[in-house]
């Protein structure tokens, strides 16, 4: 016979409540700040002891609780942010005050000292494991709040046990502010550990306080290498930086993502930016980022998850190529282009309207690539794919104002093209740049014919997820679209009768299994881009002039000014870079001049 069922007592209700949120002290410093931010705080300062184990203190300016309301706000299920359904369908709060209080409370020592903007006094209240410890009585207190939380989980030391080091739960505390930190810029922070100051930020108005902030916090090499996208359509709102891909990461440890003000974690977004880069990254890197999404509270659904990292969309499809197809133009207008000086804020005189410009001066819009390794690839001369007409640049470097990448000068072993521009030195490697200039015509070419295809002899079988091969039917004009024609002939079963013809020598069954995972998933796919990429970025390679192939200047030059106007000509097809820069200042330093 089973057990009885019983009424659980509050205590444990509350202690499962704080299991569902709190897993650490950056999860109570999480759901401190949340609430902070929703009282319109414009300062909040943060203290912590061991980590955040033995003291969490936020103090922040906000409109306060009245004192009458302030027991009421360690209840479970009260808050002042949500009156109605309608109100869950249109969040616009981090989270619901008072909700998360109680769950901490059950498991800390916890005291609330709060001070309204219409009252003549502050009042206080502390509570320990849940259990009411000081009633509320004045307390002298600025307008604001302050929450302190000691000894987190000293009443349940199973899960104390499973607490880190103090400087490991201190990192998770940084990395929690720092996220926060970028969400707002319009509010202050600060940070102290054991009475050391740790980060100090002051409220900011204008982009280029966005940037000192962003240098503060993510250090100025990241500021440095990137770009800034703004745009928006369809009541979709992007804005952000983009790291160039040059400088991608080797783990994907700086991708800061928000949506409506809300730092998320979401999976398909994450693709949708990672396909946006493409081409243009190395193996194995990952791009790095700084992105804020603004949508329709009602087309987003917060509630998914008890800690509101995870977001569903109302129309996840629309996002995701809104998302990929933004940031994918903004990476390919990065291009050289001359650079006009001006207090703070740098202007390329050359960019379109609206185009990716860089956050901070450069002499081009794309910073000093990572230094390019010597090819040795198997190369074929094409000359039908490469026949440059008369270079309008002069063929010697004279007095004329050098274009972005210059004059050639010379050719360096028969790999490199040393050119003179007007901040100093260019390098250029030729076939890695030919490559991309080559493959881009490819692409263009392509996207004006459309996608040949061809039927195969024998239908190919291929088996997938029943779930997968259900949503077929759903993607079938997607497919047809990119030259394939693809049926359902099982539960589990799909036919493949036509393929576009420049895959018809790749794994074909691999190819439509991935697409369908990434259509199930997603509601789209890069699969085949990243295909018909390879076989394109191939053929690039072997039809790109080779190395060792001795060229005039005039030659040289017309290569220059093919990748002045080539999209993504910093990279190669491989994500490599194509050129680099030494201007004057770096020459001198190494003849040691000036000094």
């Amino acid at each position: 016979m089973g057990s009885r069922i019983r009424q659980l007592p509050p205590t444990l209700i509350d202690q499962i409540a704080a299991g569902e949120v709190i897993e650490r002290p950056a999860s109570v410093l999480k759901e401190l700040l949340e609430n902070s931010l929703d009282a319109q705080a414009s300062r909040i300062d943060v203290d912590v002891e061991a980590g955040g184990k033995r003291l969490i203190r936020v103090r922040d300016d906000g409109v306060g609780i009245p004192g009458d309301q302030l027991a009421l706000a360690l209840q479970r299920h009260a808050t002042s942010k949500i009156r109605e359904f309608q109100d869950l369908e249109r969040v616009t709060s981090l989270g619901f005050r008072g909700e998360a209080l109680p769950s901490i409370a059950s498991v800390a020592r916890l005291q609330i000292t709060s001070r309204s903007r219409e009252a003549d006094t502050a009042w206080t209240l502390a509570v320990e494991g849940g259990v009411e410890t000081v009633p509320v009585q004045p307390a002298a207190h600025p307008v604001g709040t302050t929450v302190e939380v000691r000894d987190l989980f000293f009443n349940t030391p199973a899960r104390r046990k499973f607490l880190r080091t103090d400087n490991t739960e201190l990192q998770h505390v940084q990395n929690l502010l720092r996220r926060l930190a970028l969400s707002r810029f319009d509010v202050g922070f600060g940070l102290r550990h054991q009475g050391r100051s740790l980060l100090q930020l002051a409220p900011v108005a204008d982009r280029n306080g966005q940037e000192q902030r962003l240098a503060a916090v993510l250090g100025r090499g990241f500021v440095e290498h990137t770009i800034h996208v703004e745009t928006e359509a369809v009541g979709l709102a992007l804005s952000g930086w983009l790291v160039l891909p040059a400088e991608a990461r080797t783990q994907a440890d700086l991708q800061y993502l928000y949506i409506n003000g809300r730092m998320v974690r979401d999976r398909t977004l994450s693709h949708a930016i990672r396909r946006a880069y493409g081409d243009l990254l190395f193996k194995d890197r990952h791009p790095a980022y700084v992105l804020y999404l603004s949508i329709d509270p009602e087309q987003v659904d917060v509630n998914v998850h008890p800690t509101k990292h995870e977001v569903r969309f109302r129309d996840g499809r629309l996002i995701y190529d809104f998302v990929y197809q933004r940031l994918r133009a903004a990476l390919q207008q990065i291009r050289p282009v001359t650079i006009v000086p001006a207090p703070d804020v740098p202007t390329p005189a050359a960019a379109e309207p609206g185009a990716a410009v860089p956050a901070r001066p450069s002499a081009l819009a794309l910073t000093r690539p990572l230094q390019q390794p010597t090819l040795a690839l198997p190369l074929q001369e094409a000359r039908a794919l490469y026949n440059p007409a008369p270079a309008p640049q002069p063929t010697a470097v004279t007095d004329a104002e050098p274009p972005p990448l210059g004059f050639a000068v010379a050719q360096l072993h028969g790999i490199y093209i040393l050119a003179q521009n007007a901040r100093g030195l260019v390098i250029v490697d030729m076939h890695a740049a030919h490559e991309r200039i080559v493959y881009e015509r490819m692409k263009a070419q392509m996207a004006r014919d459309g996608i040949v295809s061809q039927p195969l002899l024998v239908p190919l079988t291929v088996r997938v997820s029943p779930q997968e091969a259900d949503s077929l039917e759903e993607h079938r004009q997607a497919f047809l679209t990119l030259g394939f024609e693809v049926d359902q002939v099982g539960a589990d079963t799909v036919a493949v009768r036509r393929v576009p013809v420049l895959l018809q020598d790749a794994d074909v069954a691999l190819l439509v299994r991935d697409m369908l995972a990434d259509l199930h998933a997603y509601g789209s796919s890069g699969r085949l881009d990243e295909a018909l990429q390879h076989v394109l970025g191939n053929i690039g390679c072997r039809n790109s002039v080779r190395a060792n192939r001795r060229l005039t200047l005039a030659e040289m030059n017309a290569l220059l000014r093919d990748m002045e106007a080539t999209p993504n000509s910093s990279h190669c097809n491989h994500g490599r870079p194509t050129w680099t820069e030494l201007d004057m200042k770096e020459l001198d330093r190494l003849f040691l001049r000036g000094q």
